[in-house]
């Protein structure tokens, strides 16, 4: 058996506590513009890794494979002071984008040119609901919706 390298910083990453409010298994049901009138249902999980020195996000579709099933993990530049997830889906797109958790309100973006996008989620007052609305901009200034979603949180 090999002993692990770096083991050592396999430790909690004090700039990620705050989205430990994530942890955990959620069913979603969401709306895309793509297939209007359809209700997307799918799954996500969140889970620390490596003694929590990151924060692992996979997510799927169940019912239109149009929809890439993916992951990302968190992490926080502390010289920057941003957060970011570093995404990847079986599409093999790879993207970084940023993060933050402030109180109940969780934000992802990404911009780029040709294709931008953002999210904010607020998470309810007792963290099993989280409600999220995506948008997405071809130009930098005009945003159109994408993917919404609703998070439940599996007991």
């Amino acid at each position: 058996m090999h002993e692990q390298i770096g083991r050592e910083a396999a430790m909690p990453n004090p700039a990620l506590t705050a989205f430990g409010v994530l942890v955990g298994r959620w069913t979603t049901v969401g709306s895309h513009p793509l297939v209007p009138g359809t209700t997307l249902h799918g799954r996500a999980s969140f889970e620390w890794i490596e003694g929590g020195a990151f924060l692992v996000m996979r997510s799927e579709i169940l019912n239109d494979s149009r929809f890439p099933s993916g992951m990302a993990v968190f992490g926080h530049d502390d010289a920057q002071g941003d957060w970011m997830m570093v995404y990847f889906d079986q599409r093999r797109v790879s993207r970084i984008i940023h993060t933050s958790l402030s109180g109940k309100v969780w934000k992802t973006w990404r911009d780029a040119p040709g294709f931008s996008q953002r999210m904010t989620a607020t998470i309810s007052d007792d963290g099993n609901t989280i409600t999220s609305v995506g948008e997405l901009s071809r130009d930098g200034s005009t945003w159109e919706a994408d993917l919404s979603q609703t998070f439940t949180r599996e007991r």
